[in-house]
């Protein structure tokens, strides 16, 4: 676990979101959203990962670290990561959907994590790691389906794939020391270990989904 790798030195040796809609309830706050700017719920294992993903993607206004998926309200980031809540570490993306579909961050969340690893990412483990699409509509959550699909009609994976495809019901932002941090905290060893390498990767796989600076 990534907490655990922060926390105990045992494992520093593992080094690891219509246009109809107005605004998006996010925890007890709102954040405005206007035709040019939607938003989409992914969660994929870490949150640090997940957010620097989706930020180099073109039409990617802002990632937002956060928890969804459980039943504790105003989650904490212990208590999510000692698998306390049933939160997923989730990230809401908000993005132009005339620039980017919401058909493309699909493809990013499968292109950028091993979507048949139970409740396990790298080596980030529990159901806080798990692989979840939060659907808000029926068209998102056809595409999810008929992606999935695809991969295993094409066998993609060498598994079955686990994501979970459930609607969407509400996202606590996480604390802001959390927001942005790969990019303001290249010196710690998870990010150079496990956030880099993965960015790279989908960096490299995906370079026409990428934004300018982001090569």
């Amino acid at each position: 676990m990534k907490k655990l790798f922060l926390l105990l030195p045992f494992c520093f040796f593992t080094f690891f979101q219509t246009a109809c809609q107005d605004k998006v309830k996010i925890g007890e706050s709102e954040k405005k959203l206007t035709i040019n700017r939607q938003v989409a719920y992914f969660a994929s294992g870490c949150f640090w990962c997940v957010e620097a993903i989706y930020e180099s993607v073109k039409g990617v206004d802002e990632a937002v670290s956060g928890y969804s998926g459980g039943q504790t309200k105003n989650p904490s980031y212990e208590a999510v990561g000692f698998g306390q809540t049933g939160h997923a570490e989730t990230v809401a993306v908000y993005y132009n959907p005339k620039v980017v579909s919401y058909e493309i961050l699909v493809k990013v969340f499968f292109g950028s994590h091993d979507p048949t690893t139970l409740n396990r990412q790298g080596p980030d483990r529990g159901t806080q790691y798990r692989s979840v699409i939060f659907y808000q509509n029926e068209t998102e959550k056809n595409i999810a389906i008929a992606y999935v699909k695809s991969l295993e009609a094409k066998h993609v994976f060498n598994a079955p794939t686990v994501t979970q495809i459930v609607p969407f019901k509400i996202f606590y932002q996480a604390e802001d020391y959390h927001q942005d941090y790969e990019k303001h905290h290249a010196e710690n060893p998870y990010i150079q270990n496990v956030s880099i390498p993965r960015l790279r990767k989908f960096q490299q796989k995906f370079p026409e989904l990428l934004k300018q600076n982001s090569h």
